[in-house]
């Protein structure tokens, strides 16, 4: 384990962290320096990027829920695990360093299936590819990955991971936040003053349907909407947003988590099926889908926050932060609540959940485990990831 030595024994570490989402586009790679751990890690943002997936694998991922084969899964694997490896020497290279200056990979991957406990149905089970034997192949750094599969094998959701980082990086003695991520899935961190007190939870659907119902529509050419833009010009069909709100994953108590299985292209695709006989018009219903992302968090807190908390801030990031319509809608929806983003705290909203997991990364390395079992349900704290060697590492 010599190998493992020479990556503890620093201070500091630099470190690449890859995530992909539900919207299943591209991998987002951050570079990150990072000085300690535990309570007192210290995290500076060098270089971060977006690499779109190519056409192909858009394409093989988008059919791999509904007419994948066991063949698709594990292809994909590799494949994927190639596009985690080229976003993670880009953004290297991007930053001027070399990759024997980094230490360490944590990759998220890409999630294909997830049937966390509190679906009650079937195995509880989770399935992120992006083969890390392949990044640490193909990069020659040591490689962290399948972050979630412990957590469930300990009785947990799986998610949301990203809990143990949000209380690192934007806990305050003496003040609750809450840490709300738009990306395909909407997720909440309620930060408290001690780390056991933690909530995390996913809300609902962030930009999924939406992004889902417009790709749809315009057979691929549009893939999310550009600030809000479509979205501000249509009206709420009122009956259909109390319908989706009925939906039961709303009131499962916690700990809980959904994903695309729930939210994602299959629901976009019934939804669609209105736009398509004209029963909804495009841009009502993408107001509709947006209003229901809104309402979703906004009863979320309702739900399980604001009878236990009073809550100083949201800190909002994920993609649908830049949505400019969604913000305005959310703010006074949640008004007067403070809302801010990731940004002002140093983090850009798009690169929040790539550097979580380069900071679980350096949490497994260092000994630590990083769940939180009162946000995820999980029955012990455990440690996440699994470890692939770099081609560099000790005397290989």
């Amino acid at each position: 384990m010599n190998w493992l030595d020479s990556i503890v024994r620093k201070k500091e570490r630099l470190v690449v962290g890859l995530m992909s989402g539900t919207s299943m586009d591209g991998v987002d790679a951050a570079l990150v320096r990072i000085k300690g751990s535990g309570m007192e890690t210290e995290v500076e943002l060098i270089e971060f990027l977006c690499m779109p997936y190519s056409p192909a694998i858009v394409k093989r991922l988008g059919e791999i829920e509904s007419s994948g084969t066991i063949r698709d899964v594990c292809e994909l694997n590799f494949l994927i695990g190639n596009a985690f490896a080229k976003a993670a020497l880009e953004v290297i290279k991007k930053a001027g360093l070399s990759v024997k200056e980094v230490d360490l990979i944590g990759s998220h991957g890409q999630t294909v299936y997830h049937n966390p406990p509190s679906y009650g149905k079937g195995i509880p089970s989770t399935l992120q590819i992006g083969e890390p034997d392949v990044i640490a192949e193909c990069t020659g750094i040591t490689t962290v990955a399948d972050f979630r599969t412990r957590d469930v094998a300990a009785g947990g959701e799986g998610a949301p991971l990203v809990s143990y980082v949000d209380y690192i990086l934007f806990r305050e003695p003496g003040a609750v936040r809450i840490a709300q991520n738009i990306g395909g899935i909407a997720n909440a961190t309620v930060i408290t003053e001690r780390v056991e007190d933690v909530l995390a939870f996913d809300t609902g659907p962030g930009n999924a349907l939406m992004d889902g119902l417009l790709i749809l529509a315009t057979g691929g050419r549009e893939r999310y909407d550009r600030e809000g833009k479509i979205a501000s010009k249509g009206k709420v069909n009122k009956g259909l947003l109390k319908k989706l709100l009925k939906h039961p994953y709303f009131f499962k108590p916690l700990p809980k988590s959904t994903g695309k299985e729930v939210f994602g292209m299959q629901k976009a695709g019934q939804l669609y099926k209105m736009v398509k006989s004209g029963r909804v018009l495009l841009e009502d219903m993408m107001r509709t889908l947006l209003e229901f992302t809104v309402e979703s968090i906004a009863l979320s807190y309702e739900q399980f926050v604001f009878s236990r908390w009073r809550v100083k801030e949201v800190v909002l990031s994920g993609g649908g932060a830049r949505n400019l319509f969604l913000l305005e809608r959310l703010r006074k929806r949640l008004s007067p609540l403070e809302l801010s983003l990731s940004d002002n705290y140093g983090i850009p909203v798009e690169a929040k959940e790539a550097v979580a997991f380069a900071v679980l990364a350096n949490e497994l390395v260092s000994g630590n485990a990083a769940n939180i079992p009162s946000a995820t349900g999980a029955k012990r704290r455990v440690f996440l990831g699994k470890i692939s060697v770099g081609v560099g590492a000790g005397n290989l």
